[in-house]
C-alpha cells in the first residue's frame, strides 16, 4: 500500500441540519403558577410545538424523557442553521421557557459516510495518472460527489422516524496511545464499519438510524438516533455492537437518552404528571 492510499480520507454528505434541545421542567416554579396561568402558558406551547412540526422544509418532534437527565426534548431538522437558530429563538420567548432548564443541547448534520465509494473512486483516478492536487482530480472528484449526493438525497433529507421510541447518544472514534482510529489506513477502516453496518442490518425493521455528523460543531464526532417501536431492540443491538470490533476499540460512547414520543396536544398531560405518549 502506498502512502498516498493511507492518506485517504473518506467523503461525507451532508442533509439536515439538526438541533436535539434537552430541558428538565422547573417544577416549583410551575407549581406557583395559577390554574389559569398553567393553562394559558401550555396552549400556547402547544399551539408553538403543533406550528413548528411541519414547516416548509424539514420537522420537529417532541419526546417525554425517561430519568433523571431531564423531563422534554426537542428534536428539530431544518435546512440550514440559521432556521434552527429560529426555532430555537422562537421557543425562548414562551412563557413556558420560564419554566425550563435547559440541561444540555446537541448540534449536528445528517451525514452519509462514503468509505466504499472513496477507496473505489481514488483507485480509479490513480490509475488513471490523476494527482490528487490536479484541477483535473479535483473536478472529477467533486462531479462524482454531486452525483451520488443527488442519488442519496433521500436518505440525507428524510423524514424524522415515526416509531414511539427515540434512544439518543453521542459518540467518537478512539484517538487513544494504544487504538487511534484515525492512524488505521482506510481499508481496514472501510472493512470495519462494513461488518459494523452488517450487525445493524439484522434489525431492519425493528430499528432505524439516523447518523448525524458534529466534528467541528459540538463536543463528540456524532450523534445517533435510534427510533423503535420497542425501546429493548436498543439494548440488543447495541449490545451485539459493543462486541463489534469497530466499537470494542475505537468508539467511545457519551451518555444515553430514551424518550418517548407525544403530539404537541399532549403536552398538557406532561405537566399533569402523566406520560403524554
Amino acid at each position: 500500500m502506498s502512502q498516498l492510499q493511507k492518506l485517504v480520507v473518506p467523503e461525507t454528505l451532508e442533509g439536515w441540519a439538526v438541533l436535539h434541545e434537552f430541558f428538565r421542567v422547573r417544577w416549583d416554579s410551575w407549581r406557583r403558577r395559577s390554574a389559569s396561568e398553567q393553562e394559558e402558558t401550555l396552549s400556547e406551547a402547544s399551539e408553538f410545538l403543533k406550528n413548528i412540526g411541519k414547516p416548509k422544509a424539514g420537522e420537529s418532534v417532541s419526546f417525554s424523557l425517561l430519568g433523571h437527565k431531564g423531563d422534554l426534548l426537542l428534536l428539530h431538522f431544518r435546512k440550514t442553521f440559521e432556521e434552527l437558530n429560529d426555532v430555537e429563538l422562537q421557543f425562548r420567548q414562551l412563557r413556558l421557557f420560564n419554566d425550563l432548564e435547559e440541561t444540555t443541547s446537541y448540534v449536528s448534520v445528517v451525514e452519509l459516510g462514503l468509505y466504499e465509494m472513496s477507496v473505489k473512486l481514488h483507485g480509479e483516478l490513480s490509475a488513471e495518472g490523476l494527482k490528487p492536487d490536479s484541477d483535473e482530480w479535483k473536478s472529477r472528484w467533486r462531479t462524482s460527489m454531486e452525483v451520488q449526493a443527488e442519488r442519496m438525497k433521500g436518505r440525507l433529507f428524510t423524514a424524522i422516524p415515526s416509531q414511539k421510541y427515540v434512544c439518543f447518544y453521542p459518540m467518537n472514534k478512539r484517538r487513544g496511545e494504544h487504538y487511534n482510529w484515525y492512524e488505521l489506513p482506510i481499508e481496514p477502516r472501510q472493512e470495519m464499519m462494513r461488518d459494523h453496518g452488517m450487525i445493524g442490518r439484522k434489525y431492519a425493521g425493528e430499528v432505524t438510524q439516523v447518523i448525524s455528523g458534529s466534528t467541528g460543531l459540538d463536543d463528540w464526532e456524532w450523534g445517533v438516533d435510534l427510533f423503535a417501536e420497542n425501546p429493548i431492540v436498543f439494548k440488543k443491538l447495541i449490545y451485539e455492537m459493543r462486541f463489534d470490533e469497530a466499537s470494542s476499540k475505537y468508539a467511545e460512547f457519551g451518555p444515553f437518552y430514551i424518550g418517548i414520543r407525544f403530539q404537541p396536544e399532549r403536552l398538557k398531560a406532561l405537566f399533569s404528571g402523566r406520560t403524554p405518549a
